[in-house]
């Protein structure tokens, strides 16, 4: 049985760069059973790729990646298969198979994880359809879905084998105010409902107040600030201020402005 009061993921240390820029520089991040994290920070600061080591789509350069206990670091990808199954991932592109119809996207994670009975993958389906408040929608096709239910779908899909842990990418991306705040409703829902583990990346801040109970900031491929939502409005740090407030930096300014040539 899992130790509660233990981190269901943690972040050791972990380095990552690419052609020579480190994106992740000695990162440490723990994230707490039944609650919900969310991680901020500018493009490039390494929020996208800081959610492919949990699940091993990227391996640390050094530094480990542990898994309700177990270091999954080198773990092959044989053995990565088990963890990512407990996890459901929310892609900010959807990933949908646009020749598959909405039955189908969310029949492929249950049939890969080892779910053969058509009964069962019907009535699943149909189970987490209504979650996401798309009933009826099973033989539709991607292409004849708006936007935010694309997204929904997508999460559907994610949610198909109960995980224990949802990691969202960029969820609002994309989608006007309205369809935006039924994501967060959404993911509110499911945290209540499923009592799920939720890490969300995001760079909107009224989706990481709404939905966060811990708000996590990264600058330069660390951690820099570490607060609840509340907490947040508190923080004096400049660089904190200007993402929230979203202010550019004179430097910034002045580049636009040559670029411009103003």
């Amino acid at each position: 049985m899992a130790d509660a009061s233990r981190p269901i993921i943690e972040l050791d240390r972990v380095y990552k760069a690419f052609n020579g820029l480190r994106v992740l520089d000695g990162l440490d991040l723990a994230i707490e059973r039944g609650r919900t994290t969310v991680v901020i920070g500018p493009s490039g600061c390494g929020k996208t790729v800081l959610l492919k080591h949990l699940v091993g789509l990227l391996k640390p350069d050094s530094g480990r990646v542990i898994f309700d206990g177990v270091d999954i670091t080198g773990f092959s990808e044989r053995q990565l298969v088990p963890i990512r199954r407990r996890v459901g991932f929310l892609f900010q592109s959807n990933a949908l198979f646009d020749s598959m119809t909405v039955a189908e996207n969310i029949y492929f994670p249950m049939v890969e994880g080892g779910v053969r009975s058509a009964e069962r993958l019907e009535q699943r389906c149909r189970e987490v359809l209504h979650l996401v408040g798309l009933d009826g929608l099973q033989d539709r096709m991607p292409e004849e879905l708006s936007g935010g239910q694309r997204k929904r779908v997508a999460l559907a899909r994610a949610i198909a084998l109960a995980p224990e842990v949802i990691l969202y990418d960029e969820p609002t991306t994309g989608l006007d105010p309205i369809r935006a705040d039924l994501i967060n409703e959404l993911i509110l829902k499911l945290q209540a409902e499923l009592k799920t583990t939720a890490l969300v990346v995001t760079h909107d801040m009224n989706s990481a107040r709404k939905v966060g109970d811990r708000i996590v900031m990264l600058h330069h491929g660390r951690v820099l600030v570490d607060t609840t939502p509340e907490g947040l409005a508190q923080v004096k740090d400049e660089t904190v201020v200007r993402f929230v407030e979203g202010r550019a930096t004179q430097a910034e300014l002045d580049e636009l402005t040559y670029s411009r040539g103003l």
